[in-house]
């Protein structure tokens, strides 16, 4: 390296000269080159190490790695189309009368008629109107698959104060999803009636009647009518009835006992030939206790006559 800088100093030396240049430049140029020459000839000084040159890399420069996009994670569960229910029954029916602070336990009987399975998952919710004492979560009872039955009991306290009360209620699935029940999605509800006059204890809220005739069209010689009467009571409770007729005659007296708020059907039959008179007959039910009650009658017309 030294010999190739000193060739290359005494070359530019001797041009100038040959070129007529400056004399006094061209012995300076020869001086500065022959100093360079010999210094650079001259060995390292003991304990100096010299600078060394660093080499060219050949690894190649690592390309950043872009952080990953954090995303939402994924909403699963069943769909609002295949959560479906129907109301197939209940405990406390409406307008049960209660004492202020009173226990009690409503119950929903319900069918799963949609396609997904309802497990330990899916709740019962609070909807709006009065609480009555409940949580606003109920965690579901038990398994129902489609087309199963379930019970779904609640218990709620009848409010300090008199009056009307009611509550609503939904079915929820473990995404969110809520749902009631029948055709329109209706919400489940209670509703009770808080009174704290003197009554005889539990009784008769309500009576119906139904016709049903036999043979349904036609005049053999008899034709029978049955009576039913769907007793509806608010709490658990012993009643005694008997049927009148219109024609002053009248049934036993019979005893009905319900071991909760809810209802049952009794029935009476009237078997009356061809031959009797064209009129129009009735049947009532008597209610005789825990309080004598009358709730209306079934009527009837009999058409059938003789030839």
């Amino acid at each position: 390296m030294t010999r190739k800088f000193l060739s290359l100093f005494l070359l530019l030396a001797f041009l100038l000269a040959s070129c007529n240049a400056n004399a006094d430049e061209a012995r300076i140029a020869t001086a500065v080159a022959l100093t360079v020459a010999a210094r650079d000839a001259q060995p390292p000084s003991p304990g100096e190490t010299p600078e060394p040159v660093p080499a060219e890399s050949t690894l190649p420069t690592p390309e950043p790695t872009a952080s990953p996009t954090p995303t939402q994670p994924a909403v699963g569960g069943p769909t609002a189309g295949c959560l479906k229910a129907n109301l197939l029954g209940e405990t406390i029916p409406d307008d049960t009368i209660l004492k202020p602070g009173e226990i009690f336990t409503k119950t929903w009987t319900v069918k799963n008629s949609g396609t997904c399975t309802w497990d330990q998952t899916y709740k019962l919710v609070f909807w709006g109107g009065d609480l009555m004492g409940g949580a606003y979560v109920y965690n579901f009872p038990t398994v129902a698959i489609p087309d199963q039955v379930v019970e779904i009991p609640i218990v709620l306290y009848a409010p300090e104060q008199p009056g009307t009360y009611k509550g609503y209620w939904r079915i929820q699935s473990p995404n969110g999803i809520d749902f009631g029940v029948g055709e329109y999605d209706q919400s489940m509800w209670v509703q009770i009636v808080v009174s704290d006059a003197k009554r005889p204890g539990y009784g008769v809220t309500n009576v119906t009647y139904r016709l049903e005739r036999d043979p349904q069209y036609g005049c053999p010689a008899n034709v029978t009518y049955t009576v039913y009467a769907t007793i509806t009571v608010s709490g658990p409770v012993t009643i005694a009835y008997h049927w009148v007729k219109s024609d002053e005659t009248a049934e036993q007296f019979k005893e009905l006992k319900f071991d909760k708020a809810g209802s049952q059907t009794v029935k009476v039959s009237w078997q009356l030939n061809r031959g009797v008179v064209l009129k129009t007959r009735w049947v009532q039910l008597i209610i005789d206790s825990p309080e004598p009650m009358e709730f209306g009658r079934q009527e009837f017309y009999h058409d059938c006559h003789s030839p």
